[in-house]
């Protein structure tokens, strides 16, 4: 009898092994109670902070008045372009009452752009996509806003959009933001919002 018993308890073991493992994995891929949702993604123009709007002009080159030796004198200047999104925070179950821990810190996001066109190679038709660093909280009740980088300064220095800087023409491009946390348990989470830019060298305020 106890040799069946060590026998039959070796798959017991091996199947609460691969339980803890699959569970683990679960929590590596993101699959915890809580569901993360943006639910309003802006955009403001580095030429002009602070108006914020559901689509993004972006001036790929701004040209300020400057004082230069006493002297007024219009500067190309480039300005990176501001995004704000608001994420809400749900259980996945509705039957499941959320407590502290189902608060969820995000910690980075990644920005990638592409066109209605398909012609979507990084730094050759639209700009190159990048992650960056941000900290914000939402939980269940409570949703989270961030302001964040959309769109670089370095990125109106490179390919495609410097091109624009010397003629009339237009990118248009859609932005996508993924923003990356965990809820207070451990488990991975996160949301992505959409937002739509035209590049170009639009007029400058005066």
């Amino acid at each position: 009898m106890s040799k069946w018993i060590r026998r039959g308890a070796l798959p017991a073991v091996c199947l609460l092994a691969l339980a803890a493992a699959g569970c683990g994995d679960l929590v590596r891929q993101g699959h915890g109670p809580n569901l993360a949702m943006v639910t309003t993604m802006e955009g403001s123009s580095g030429a002009t902070p602070g108006t914020w709007g559901g689509t993004l002009s972006s001036d790929v080159v701004t040209y300020v008045e400057r004082n230069v030796n006493g002297a007024q004198v219009r500067v190309p200047t480039i300005f990176g372009d501001s995004g704000r999104a608001t994420i809400s925070v749900d259980m996945k179950d509705p039957a499941t009452a959320p407590t502290t821990i189902n608060t969820v810190t995000f910690s980075r996001y990644r920005v990638t752009y592409r066109r209605a066109d398909g012609r979507n190679t990084p730094a050759v038709d639209v700009p190159a996509p990048f992650d960056s660093a941000v900290t914000f909280s939402a939980s269940p009740g409570t949703p989270g806003q961030a302001a964040f980088d959309l769109v670089r300064n370095v990125a109106k220095q490179e390919a495609p959009l410097i091109g624009l800087v010397s003629n009339q023409d237009l990118i248009t491009a859609i932005a996508t933001v993924t923003f990356y946390g965990q809820d207070h348990a451990g488990n991975e989470v996160s949301a992505s919002g959409n937002i739509g830019i035209t590049f170009g060298n639009f007029g400058d305020p005066d």
